[in-house]
């Protein structure tokens, strides 16, 4: 700028850039920018966690509905005095718990009860292996709902050797009589069996090493459930040969989807005896793209077994 004159407004001169430019070092610039990437991302966060909370507030809003049938279901069974057997049984990590949680978050909790038995201690081993589950049945206008049952003899014990081959063979031997009997003299049994796929057993088994509200889950069965996941499709097959009967069938839940797995489990549910609705309008039919009756999915694993030589299931 030459002497008499003035710099235009909004123009700068070359010294005062550079006066400007040394105001903000460039390590301060780098930090700002680090800042406001950081910041960024926070907010992409945000807007995911509220995206999934809004889902999920949505999903259990769904199950509502069929939560109130619940309540009206076990006022049928007080009234007529009948019993109620559910069993969930399935692979680890399939959805059994978070289901039953559900199937029971508004029930009368004077009525139903949730059984998950350990391990047989040396008293009840020398006992008829179905004793412990016996003082467990439910007394007229309850439901027991067992997180395993029985079942343990057919799928967990013969897979870790848990239980000898002789016994293995008397349970198969005996459990349709010994349901049978137990549907005969008046008792609704429901028997659902989850399934879920190789790859999301996996990714669930993972997310329970990371999250430490679901470390308490992972045990050292389930850290070898993938090494021996076609030790458990072998007896699953099995089971569904000598169990899946007339008077106590198999329903098989596609449990891929916790929420569709749970909310049409509570349809199975629901449909199981006459009660008198609440909702006569609401949609109490099973998505046949997630409830698989035993006899089908015996099918289609004898099919894959046949084409194969494999069974996916």
């Amino acid at each position: 700028m030459t002497d008499g004159q003035y710099p235009i407004a909004g123009e700068s001169s070359p010294e005062s850039a550079e006066a400007a430019s040394s105001e903000v070092p460039s390590q301060d610039l780098k930090e700002l920018l680090d800042e406001n990437r950081r910041l960024q991302s926070e907010v992409e966060n945000l807007k995911k966690r509220d995206k999934k909370a809004i889902q999920r507030y949505r999903r259990e809003e769904e199950l509502k509905p069929y939560q109130a049938e619940l309540i009206r279901l076990q006022q049928y069974l007080e009234g007529t005095n009948r019993r109620m057997i559910i069993l969930f049984e399935g692979r680890d990590a399939a959805g059994k718990g978070g289901t039953i949680r559900r199937v029971t978050r508004y029930m009368n909790e004077k009525h139903y009860r949730v059984v998950a038995l350990g391990k047989p201690t040396e008293h009840e081993r020398t006992q008829w292996f179905f004793q412990k589950y016996v003082r467990q049945f439910p007394r007229g206008g309850e439901i027991v709902l067992f997180d395993r049952s029985w079942y343990n003899r057919a799928m967990v014990e013969p897979v870790f050797g848990f239980c000898t081959d002789e016994e293995y063979k008397n349970f198969q031997l005996g459990v349709a009589g010994f349901e049978k009997d137990l549907v005969r003299q008046g008792t609704v049994l429901i028997k659902l069996y989850f399934s879920v796929t190789k790859e999301e057993q996996a990714r669930r088994f993972n997310r329970r090493k990371t999250d430490p509200l679901r470390q308490w889950k992972l045990s050292e069965v389930d850290v070898q459930a993938q090494e021996r996941w076609d030790d458990f499709t072998h007896v699953k097959l099995q089971m569904l040969r000598k169990t899946h009967t007339t008077h106590a069938p198999w329903t098989i839940i596609r449990s891929n989807d916790k929420h569709q797995a749970r909310l049409n489990a509570m349809k199975v549910i629901l449909n199981s005896v006459p009660y008198e609705r609440f909702d006569p309008d609401l949609d109490f039919v099973p998505d046949h793209r997630i409830v698989v009756s035993g006899s089908r999915e015996l099918e289609m694993m004898e099919a894959q077994l046949l084409g194969s030589g494999k069974i996916h299931a």
